[in-house]
């Protein structure tokens, strides 16, 4: 049995930050997660994909970003539980919870976060007959590793900001580039937009809107794709394409956590925004991405923002004897569970007589 003052489940961007926040009031974590790693999307679907609205970083690396975050929490020592699901939760007559594993292993905490991001998920596949054919053969549905574009012919399909961002990203990287697109318009940042465009001016972007991938080709190995055009269902082929890569989204799922008498809407968990993002059922509470409330926003910043408020009413729901007066970090400084400390230099000025 794995005892600790809060369990987070999910490892993500947010739950890592929830250890920060969590870990400034003196409260241990242990986090679980279904992936083997973590940094949940960040590190296993774009780990090189840029992201520019983390404050005071014009731009980071995903995989940057979940480097410096897990940089950010050493010194308050959490606990992992990796590639394991959570899949049953358990209320003791001390209002503590036990929550156990898909591999069996058991926690306990009088407090629990659920900050799984989409949940579990999967991408949502194109309506092409053949492609499981060419599943890793050819056809990717994330991009982990750009250099394994390096001087390849590569065919993105998409309208929103991932298929934006990696066919900017690729087009100095890969030989060609096409991005096909069933409309004119895109759902992604107009800067992004912007940017494909210009490309596209340059013929460093071969642009084809209107249109859709409709079959693949390829004895073993993917050799060329098939578009068709929306206006009058003429056909192109793409030959000696190297890659294929359908940017779709996700079909995210809860996963066993749905049936853990949680309100749900729209497949995402109901919190209370106004005051800590607890969910109906009181010691549990969900941030991130898996929660939903007037006016969510599902960007990394705003999973941040709730990780901090959560912690201070986790903190009095644990302690509710103890009142915690809040310091800024730059007058306490940090103190780690390791014996590290933190804290600003301390200036002497002397006064003139």
């Amino acid at each position: 049995m794995i005892k600790t003052d809060m369990l987070i489940i999910g490892a993500g961007p947010t739950g890592l930050f929830a250890v920060f926040e969590a870990g400034l009031l003196k409260l241990k974590c242990h986090l679980i997660d279904a992936l083997p790693q973590p940094g949940g999307q960040c590190s296993e679907i774009y780990p090189k994909k840029p992201i520019y609205d983390i404050p005071a970083f014009p731009e980071v690396l995903a995989g940057d970003l979940v480097d410096n975050l897990m940089e950010q929490i050493r010194p308050f020592e959490p606990g992992f539980s990796l590639g394991e699901r959570a899949e049953t939760i358990e209320k003791l007559d001390d209002g503590s919870f036990i929550v156990t594993t898909s591999e069996g292993t058991q926690h306990q905490a009088p407090v629990v976060v659920i900050a799984g991001g989409l949940g579990s998920f999967e991408p949502r596949k194109p309506p092409i007959p053949n492609i499981a054919k060419y599943e890793n053969n050819g056809v990717a549905y994330m991009i982990k590793e750009p250099e394994d574009y390096r001087d390849k012919r590569v065919v993105i399909a998409g309208g929103g900001d991932s298929a934006l961002d990696w066919a900017i990203y690729l087009s100095e990287v890969a030989s060609e580039v096409s991005l096909v697109h069933r409309r004119n318009e895109f759902r992604g940042a107009l800067d992004s937009v912007e940017k494909v465009s210009e490309l596209s001016k340059i013929g460093k972007i071969n642009l084809i809107t209107e249109a859709e991938v409709v079959g693949l080709k390829g004895e073993e190995a993917l050799d060329s794709v098939v578009i068709r055009h929306k206006g009058d269902a003429s056909e192109e082929e793409i030959k000696e394409t190297d890659y294929f890569i359908p940017l779709f989204g996700l079909s995210p799922k809860l996963g066993p956590i749905a049936n853990w008498g949680l309100e749900i809407e729209k497949n995402a968990i109901k919190v209370d925004n106004s005051y800590d993002y607890q969910t109906n059922i009181p010691g549990i509470y969900a941030i991130g991405d898996v929660n939903t409330y007037p006016g969510k926003l599902k960007l990394i910043l705003c999973g941040f923002h709730e990780a901090a408020i959560m912690c201070q009413s986790a903190y009095q729901k644990i302690f509710p004897d103890k009142k915690y007066v809040m310091k800024y970090t730059t007058v306490s400084g940090v103190n780690g569970f390791d014996g590290s400390k933190k804290e600003a230099k301390r200036e002497v000025v002397k006064s003139i007589n």
